[in-house]
């Protein structure tokens, strides 16, 4: 911080160059930051947002949003992607893009992680008592669940608490992910995959995993990253890299499925390309579980 332009006196601007410093220490490594008035306002917002989090799950604040995964050939709903939201009492809708890092970071999304596999998956056994016995219901994971040893433990335990079959569960984790621990994490892939439950591997093409992590980890079902979706429809490039990977996860028994879809092009190309499952907003956005309930119910009877 620069004497006169972040304080007139010691006080202000040691203060200052404190925030200043926890920025830079939140983004980069050996470098220099100077202050900047905005961060005062980031890092109010951050605490606010992390006290938030502390009481939200009790609080009731939380709700779980679903979005549907369709197989391609018949459009028929075969399962569902658990998206978290919250509903800040004071601010309103807040977006997982900016509270889920937080969370991450001070370990609470250890607890949320856990509130949000038991809601989804209570609720996916509803509906497959009512409506589909072959549905699915996938729950994203952090890096910091999957660093717990007994993770996947809890989880088996906790499917057979419920009553849901442990092919009715798909966990979702990311390229980066097994980059950061893969020794630590690899007891749990086991663990789930000698269970029955399936992995799958999210946003798969933007990270900078090696390919050998398709032969090493129990990988049931490859997400094509939406940025190779949006322009498939005419763009030659997206549909060889998204042909390959659709070619590979076949050859590998790998179940792909693109997400983003957003328009009817796109879901005729992929279909064409024989991908296995897609999801986005082409068929419906995330929604609570009582308008996904209506909405199972009339795809089932269809």
């Amino acid at each position: 911080s620069l004497y006169p332009e972040d304080g007139n006196d010691s006080g202000d601007l040691i203060k200052n160059a404190h925030t200043a410093k926890h920025e830079l220490l939140e983004s980069c490594r050996n470098c220099y930051q100077f202050f900047e008035e905005t961060m005062h306002e980031e890092l109010m917002r951050r605490k606010f947002i992390e006290e938030g989090l502390i009481t939200a799950i009790d609080n009731n604040e939380f709700e779980v949003y679903y979005q549907a995964k369709i197989e391609i050939h018949s459009q028929k709903i075969i399962g569902a992607e658990a998206l978290l939201r919250w509903n800040h009492p004071e601010k309103g809708p807040i977006s997982p893009v900016e509270f889920i890092p937080i969370a991450e970071k001070t370990g609470l999304i250890i607890e949320i992680g856990e509130w949000v596999l038991h809601v989804a998956c209570m609720q996916a056994k509803e509906w497959i008592e009512k409506y589909s016995k072959d549905f699915r219901i996938a729950v994203n994971l952090s890096a910091r669940q999957l660093e717990r040893r007994s993770l996947a433990t809890e989880i088996v335990e906790k499917l057979t608490s419920i009553g849901l079959g442990m092919q009715s569960l798909e966990l979702e984790i990311t390229e980066s992910m097994i980059m950061q621990d893969l020794d630590r994490m690899n007891l749990n892939f086991k663990t789930f995959s000698d269970a029955g439950i399936t992995l799958s591997l999210d946003d798969f093409g933007t990270g900078y995993s090696s390919l050998s992590y398709l032969k090493q980890l129990p990988i049931g079902h490859l997400k094509i990253d939406k940025s190779f979706i949006k322009e498939i429809s005419d763009n030659i490039d997206d549909q060889t890299i998204t042909a390959a990977i659709i070619s590979m996860g076949h050859n590998l028994g790998i179940n792909v499925i693109a997400e983003g879809v957003e328009n009817e092009l796109q879901y005729l190309k992929l279909k064409e390309l024989n991908c296995d499952e897609i999801q986005g907003y082409y068929f419906g956005r995330p929604i609570c579980s009582e308008e996904f309930t209506q909405v199972l119910k009339q795809n089932c009877s269809a």
